[in-house]
Formats: structure tokens, sequence, C-alpha cells
């Protein structure tokens, strides 16, 4: 598991590279944590190469959106394969974020 994370501008991006679960707290965090905070910015989190999330995944992602700017965010979940976009949609995330 790997996350990177390109600032470019106002927009922040996130990857997210294999499985995405309790052991990658820690490194998610850190790949916001220094990109600017608030509502006018755009945050993406690719999973396009993410393999499996469970649910401190989820909870993580509700972190994220916290420091973005809560109901104000601008946060965008892109590339999920079926697997992963399903547990999205049952956790009513498109409901929270954009899921492309």
């Amino acid at each position: 598991m790997s996350v990177s994370c390109n600032v470019n501008g106002n927009v922040v991006n996130i990857s997210v590279v294999g499985r995405f679960d309790f052991g990658s707290h820690k490194e998610f965090r850190e790949a916001y944590r220094n990109a600017p905070s608030g509502g006018e910015n755009e945050y993406i989190i690719d999973m396009s190469s993410t393999e499996y999330v469970d649910s401190s995944a989820l909870g993580m992602m509700l972190l994220l959106r916290e420091h973005a700017g809560g109901d104000q965010a601008n946060v965008t979940i892109k590339g999920s394969r079926k697997e992963v976009k399903d547990i999205l949609i049952v956790s009513n995330f498109d409901k929270l974020f954009t899921i492309s």
C-alpha cells in the first residue's frame, strides 16, 4: 500500500495504491495534512489502483472531507474499480463525495 500527494495550485491529488485499510492510516493522513485546507481547494482521491477498502478507509476519507471544509468540501473520488465503488455507494459516500 502506498499513498502519494501532489498539489498543483488549489488542486490536491491523492493517489492510493493497493489495499486501503487501517495500516495506511498514518500515510493517508500525512498525504493531505500538509496540503492547504478549506473549501477553496479541490481534492481528488485517485483510487484507480486501489484493490480494497475497509471501514477504517471510509473513516479516513471522512476525516479528509472535514479537513477540506466539511459540507463545503470539494472532494472527488475517481477511478474506483467496481468492487470499491459498490462499497462507496452502499456506504452512501455518493451523498458526501463526487464519485466519478
